[in-house]
């Protein structure tokens, strides 16, 4: 089974963050949830988003990537939002990633490397009117990842929500969250295959 080191959003480690982690695990994988914000939580975007930049987001970075040492190198490193910043540069910079998901974010793939390393498969999930996810440029980054490659593939389900996929928050769409997961688990199966 795989092994991943998911990275929460800017609300912080959330139940909702630690449900989906929940459903990974009673499938069969280890996951691995750090707190990059030493145990905040936020109750809206705008707050959240303020401590991570009053901390510093290179500091919110580093913190990811001191949660993957004395991890295995074949990881998968997943993140929602704020969290797709350290699980994509750790797929992109840490030798023998197993691959990425990127929920509701993706980074340019030249923030982290001339390019994507061949063989790490990935995954994005996004809405397609989100207004973080269209507007912000990160649909335009995750179409660009993906283009020309078998192994990367780009999800949008119908809606404006953020956090589409989070139990507990009001951008929770049932429906969309559970072809995520299932796509998801399907992800992670076929790592094994």
């Amino acid at each position: 089974m795989a092994e991943v080191l998911l990275f929460h959003h800017a609300l912080g480690l959330t139940e909702g963050v630690g449900a989906f982690a929940d459903g990974l695990r009673r499938a069969g994988h280890t996951v691995h949830v750090p707190d990059l914000y030493e145990g905040r939580t936020f109750e809206d975007l705008e707050a959240g988003v303020g401590y991570a930049q009053e901390v510093g987001f290179d500091t919110i970075t580093a913190r990811g990537e001191k949660a993957a040492e004395g991890l295995p190198q074949d990881v998968v490193y997943a993140g929602f939002s704020l969290g797709v910043v350290p699980a994509q540069k750790l797929a992109q910079t840490r030798p023998g990633a197993a691959g990425a998901l990127l929920f509701g974010a993706c980074v340019p793939v030249h923030a982290f490397g001339a390019a994507w390393p061949e063989g790490v498969r990935v995954q994005v999930h996004g809405m397609d009117a989100d207004p973080y996810f269209v507007g912000d440029g990160d649909l335009a980054a995750a179409r660009e990842l993906v283009a020309g490659a078998g192994d990367r593939e780009l999800f949008l389900y119908p809606g404006t929500a953020h956090l589409f996929a989070e139990r507990g928050t009001p951008d929770f769409v049932p429906e969309a969250a559970a072809l995520c997961a299932e796509r998801v688990l399907c992800f992670l199966d076929a790592l094994e295959g």
